[in-house]
């Protein structure tokens, strides 16, 4: 009995080592899987799997899908739009707007997009910019300004349909506007007095405590005085022109200012220290690189004049 089991087990391992040297030397097994789908097979195999073996292995499509305004990159194994909302558990509300229909079939590298598309009907208010008339003065001089009226905007009741595209606002129609409160016209007067003459300016005024009698016998007030150090100036130096910095014509009783240390619009009676040269009345309408602080410039339409007032230290007066 222990020899016949000995001449099997020899057997056994003759045919053993037979079905080795029949493999090729190089022979290996592989297995591929996508999580689904599973095939092996060996090297030096026919490339046919044998019957009865797994199902062979399917590659998944690549999807490029926006839902609701956020985009992803699917690897999809289904077979149409609709199958792959249902398998990313995506459902569609009677707002959703996709861009194929749900039977289309899926194909390696395609776009889906699906929008949520709202329109739902506001209320709510809009301003109704006021308008502005303008009006000449002669009591003011020229550039002068001065609002007689203060303006303001009217407002609207307004109803439409808004449209939003995933929360975005797309478009809007107007239905209906209902004016709630009216708008108030400004009404601003633009000075048109001509500018004291030179032969009349270079009379002086009478200053008193507060107020000031122009040699034409105008009353005028102030409410504080400064000093700065002015320079004349034309509009035939350099950098300068017929235009101010404020958008005037130049004119005798133009000031150029430092806006920080005097704003653009205000009035003033300029006179000298030395009551050698009264300018008159100026107002601060253009600027210049070199005017800090207490530096001024005043227009005069000559280059003559200019050297003839030169550069003055000069008391300010500020109109009321």
């Amino acid at each position: 009995m222990s020899n016949r089991l000995v001449r099997l087990s020899l057997l056994s391992l003759c045919v053993l080592l037979l079905s080795l040297f029949s493999l090729p030397a190089n022979a290996k097994t592989y297995v591929i899987t996508n999580g689904s789908h599973m095939l092996t097979f060996e090297s030096g195999q026919a490339a046919a799997a044998p019957e009865g073996s797994a199902p062979p292995i399917q590659r998944g499509k690549e999807v490029f899908l926006s839902f609701r305004g956020t985009d992803s990159c699917i690897m999809a194994d289904c077979e149409t739009v609709g199958q792959l909302l249902n398998q990313l558990e995506l459902e569609l509300a009677d707002t959703d707007v996709p861009s194929l229909p749900l039977d289309t079939p899926i194909t390696d590298g395609m776009s889906v997009q699906v929008d949520s598309v709202i329109t739902r009907q506001e209320v709510y208010t809009s301003t109704l910019p006021h308008d502005t008339l303008y009006c000449q003065d002669d009591t003011l001089p020229v550039g002068m300004t001065e609002t007689l009226i203060e303006g303001r905007d009217g407002e609207l009741l307004c109803t439409a349909d808004v449209t939003y595209c995933n929360g975005t606002e797309v478009s809007r129609e107007i239905l209906r506007e209902d004016l709630t409160i009216s708008p108030i016209t400004e009404v601003i007067a633009q000075g048109s007095a001509d500018p004291l003459p030179p032969e009349e300016a270079s009379q002086m005024p009478v200053i008193g405590d507060g107020y000031i009698i122009m040699p034409s016998g105008e009353l005028l007030t102030y409410y504080k005085t400064d000093y700065v150090t002015a320079t004349g100036y034309t509009h035939t130096d350099a950098g300068c022109d017929m235009i101010t910095s404020t958008g005037t014509t130049v004119r005798y009783g133009t000031a150029a200012v430092d806006p920080r240390f005097i704003p653009y619009g205000t009035r003033m009676l300029i006179v000298s220290h030395d009551g050698e040269r009264y300018y008159g009345i100026a107002t601060a309408e253009d600027c210049g690189g070199a005017i800090k602080r207490d530096k001024m410039d005043l227009y005069f339409p000559t280059y003559q004049e200019c050297i003839e007032f030169g550069r003055r230290r000069c008391t300010i007066y500020f109109l009321g």
